[in-house]
């Protein structure tokens, strides 16, 4: 018991740090790293929750999936980081405000939460937790995962469309035009008289 209390300690404190790290390092990839960091900590700490159905699906859609979407998007977007870096301090306040309130709203839904005792008894009954997941997820937060689903979508849509880049106006040959190509369209002639020598 004491092993698994060290264990989740050992997690727990990674995922706050990497947490820390993603929003507070200046260069996005770093950070994207920083957050494949932290879903594998939280994927531990749901494998000592005996939650491995979660666990494993955490790893292979978000750090599988969605984390590689992310970094593409970061990759082709060539991000100037020194602009980035320039308007740091000026809104530093700004966010440190915006992170309290988020705080100060986190804590007021987290006091107030409580497990519902079905979902925990469906749980129990069913030794599976696996299956306990589908009979919630579909049945009592059904409309909850349909909008998460939707939101997923178009974030996807949504770096789709910024990695999208305007073709180039290259210039190509095209042999078909150059073989029929007649003399009087490509070459003038043109008479000019002769300037007199001084």
């Amino acid at each position: 018991m004491i092993i698994e209390k060290l264990i989740f300690y050992v997690f727990a404190a990674i995922l706050v740090f990497a947490a820390a790290r993603v929003i507070s390092v200046r260069n996005p990839v770093h950070a994207a790293l920083f957050l494949v960091l932290a879903f594998f900590s939280s994927s531990a700490i749901w494998m000592l929750l005996h939650a491995e159905f979660l666990a494993i699906t955490l790893v292979l859609v978000y750090v599988g999936a969605v984390m590689v979407l992310f970094l593409f998007v970061v990759m082709m977007l060539d991000i100037n980081l020194a602009v980035l870096r320039e308007g740091f301090a000026h809104y530093l306040p700004v966010g440190i405000l915006v992170g309290l309130v988020i705080l100060a709203e986190m804590l007021m839904v987290v006091g107030r939460w409580q497990l519902d005792k079905n979902v925990v008894k469906t749980a129990v009954e069913t030794g599976s937790n696996t299956e306990a997941i589908g009979k919630v997820l579909y049945t009592v937060y059904v409309y909850p995962f349909e909008i998460a689903a939707v939101i997923l979508l178009v974030a996807m849509i949504a770096a789709i469309t910024l990695t999208m880049r305007p073709k180039r106006q290259n210039k190509y040959q095209k042999p078909e035009q150059q073989v029929n190509v007649k003399r009087a369209e490509r070459v003038r002639l043109v008479k000019m008289p002769a300037e007199p020598r001084e």
